[in-house]
């Protein structure tokens, strides 16, 4: 048998220690009040609504109704504009395009006291008021003022249809705009403002309520009803602008359908509770894995560290090719979850130990025999549950999300209304049981493996025997 060297336990039980250290403190610096985070601590941990507290919302098209796609991603802009407008900055919207339905969930603000939800969640409904105005003076607060403020030059009755599009150019290649197609009345309208504007090189501002979203310069008189708004677009930015133009001319106002809010005295008093019966179920698991399977068990309890470690990693952030993911309480079960598939991991290996030294085989050939015999079935059960956590993720999570891609032929009948919490579920579930394979197996035989090397340590005893005996040879001496 090779053997494994007797310092490779304290490499990798190192390896895990700082591993879990760095991942639950993280590391930035300070340069004067600048803050630079090089690795992502568990402060980092973005927390769902269910936890931190917030509101729940979501919006449909009235009865009688079958709204678009387009008027849909409309609509989605108009939210997401009027949030900023309410500075309301951390945010998902999730559009379900088979029941016509937009999904809108927003935290609480650290400290926040006098905010309405209802309000808020009434004002996103309502058809925003797209304007064309001339010129781009604002006051203090962002608000158009004086000329700006007084000759309107447009409204969203006004605009057809806007749509980006690529305009090619022999000369710089192209780029890409947002082109606009006016109604009758719009194309007289707009004639008569680029005539006066454009001898004076003039402006003409888009707004969505009261905040500016573009602010082109006039540069030709416009009077066949179709104009061009160029700048430094891309693909996103230029449909992004079309869908707030376009929103402006929603036929219908969106209707609440659900409302739900969370108090963050409620979410954070859930999070404790759960924090603290996971660390009493913890300690309380490794006290027993110890008692019942000696050595193997402690080592169970360091590889169980270093699994939820690696949890918490990929949720934070903490690794710079994936960002953070938004943990909520389903999530933390998930976590919980895993660390009931590492027990099981290393409970079948160690009683597979104890079988083999109950057969009389030798410690180094009871090791072996025990970890070869015990990972097929390891393997079919993680396997079984990472299927389960896909499946999950592709049926509730966000239509964007590959998986959800990817399953789209069999989900396509789900949307995204419960994606900040069944997914969040799938998502823990799935990397700590993809990381239990890793810790629970690989980690744990290397471990195993070198301590069995100790000559103080080859008391089968400790490995699970029944009975203590006198520490039998190595094979091969």
């Amino acid at each position: 048998m090779k053997r494994v060297s007797k310092p490779v336990f304290f490499i990798v039980f190192l390896l895990i220690a700082a591993f879990a250290l760095s991942v639950a403190l993280g590391f930035n610096y300070y340069y004067g009040d600048n803050v630079t985070t090089i690795i992502k601590g568990a402060d980092d941990i973005r927390f769902g609504i269910d936890i931190k507290g917030g509101v729940d919302v979501t919006f449909t098209a009235p009865d009688g109704i079958d709204a678009t796609n387009e008027q849909l991603d409309a609509a989605k802009e108009v939210i997401v504009q009027r949030m900023l407008n309410l500075n309301i900055n951390d945010y998902e919207t999730y559009i379900d395009y088979n029941a016509d339905r937009i999904i809108v969930r927003f935290p609480w603000k650290e400290g926040e006291t006098d905010f309405d939800p209802e309000a808020a969640v009434k004002e996103l409904g309502e058809t925003a008021q797209l304007t064309f105005r001339e010129g781009s003076e604002t006051d203090g607060t962002g608000a158009p003022m004086g000329v700006t403020a007084s000759n309107v030059i447009l409204t969203g009755v006004d605009i057809a249809e806007a749509y980006a599009t690529y305009q090619r150019d022999n000369e710089t290649g192209g780029e890409w705009v947002v082109a606009l197609r006016l109604n009758a009345e719009g194309t007289q309208k707009f004639s008569e403002a680029t005539a006066r504007l454009y001898e004076q090189q003039g402006r003409i501002s888009i707004w969505m309520d009261d905040a500016m979203i573009s602010a082109p310069s006039v540069n030709a008189v416009i009077t066949d009803g179709r104009a061009t708004i160029t700048g430094s677009f891309d693909a996103e930015s230029s449909k992004k602008l079309a869908d707030q133009i376009n929103s402006g001319a929603l036929p219908f106002k969106l209707v609440t359908s659900s409302f739900s809010t969370i108090s963050p005295s409620l979410g954070l008093g859930a999070l404790e509770a759960m924090l603290i019966a996971g660390v009493v179920a913890f300690a309380a698991i490794a006290i027993y894995m110890i008692i019942v399977y000696r050595l193997p068990g402690f080592i169970a309890v360091i590889c169980l560290i270093g699994q939820v470690a690696g949890t918490l990693a990929f949720v934070s952030g903490y690794f710079g090719f994936r960002d953070s993911s938004i943990l909520t309480i389903p999530g933390i079960a998930g976590i919980i979850l895993a660390v009931g598939m590492g027990v099981d991991a290393n409970v079948i290996t160690a009683e597979r130990i104890k079988e083999e030294l109950s057969a009389g085989k030798t410690l180094d050939g009871s090791l072996v025999s025990g970890y070869s015999r015990a990972f097929t079935a390891i393997l079919d059960g993680n396997v079984t549950m990472i299927l389960v956590a896909i499946i999950l993720m592709g049926a509730f999570g966000t239509t964007d999300s590959v998986w959800a891609k990817l399953l789209s032929f069999a989900f396509f009948m789900f949307g995204p209304t419960t994606a900040g919490t069944i997914y969040s579920f799938g998502y823990t579930l799935l990397t700590g049981t993809a990381l239990n394979l890793f810790f629970g197996v690989f980690c744990a035989r290397l471990m195993t493996m070198s301590l069995s090397g100790f000559k103080f340590l080859r008391n089968p005893w400790l490995y699970g025997a029944t009975t203590a005996k006198k520490a039998d040879k190595k094979e091969g001496e």
